[in-house]
């Protein structure tokens, strides 16, 4: 699981590098990363593309079957739009960095079945810490604050 969580931190650094937000998430079936992404809604001046979409995105079309046997590793709790997508395409796991810097929506993932883990790990708290300390006005927008 470790090493999951390590590559969605590396994506999640790759946004920062790259001016974006930094969130990262990989999709990861059977022991392979299916997709991996982070939040690109500043490089692509995108409306959506949040790390878990840009995962689910770069991971291509899938069978039904490969979602609902996959899991999310993602650096910071999904929003209503990445938990939406979580639940359209029945992902039954979510790995979830860190939930500190925003309430995401674990508590609907979980009433809908998804078993949820929280790591409140503590590179994924420091990255966001730092990241909403440096950059606040990009964090709301991100956010929707």
């Amino acid at each position: 699981m470790e090493h999951f969580m390590k590559a969605a931190l590396k994506a999640a650094r790759e946004s920062l590098a790259e001016g974006g937000v930094p969130v990262g998430a990989v999709l990861v079936h059977r022991g392979v990363i299916l997709g991996s992404g982070h939040n690109q809604r500043v490089q692509l001046g995108s409306a959506i593309l949040h790390g878990a979409l840009d995962a689910l995105e770069n991971a291509g079309r899938q069978p039904p079957e490969i979602y609902r046997e996959s899991t999310l590793y993602t650096t910071l709790t999904p929003c209503a739009m990445c938990s939406g997508a979580i639940l359209l395409y029945r992902i039954p796991r979510v790995v979830i960095g860190e939930t500190r810097s925003m309430r995401g929506e674990e508590a609907l993932l979980r009433e809908r079945g998804v078993e949820v883990e929280v790591l409140q790990d503590p590179e994924c708290i420091a990255l966001m810490e730092g990241f909403i300390a440096d950059s606040p006005a990009l964090w709301h927008e991100d956010i929707g604050d």
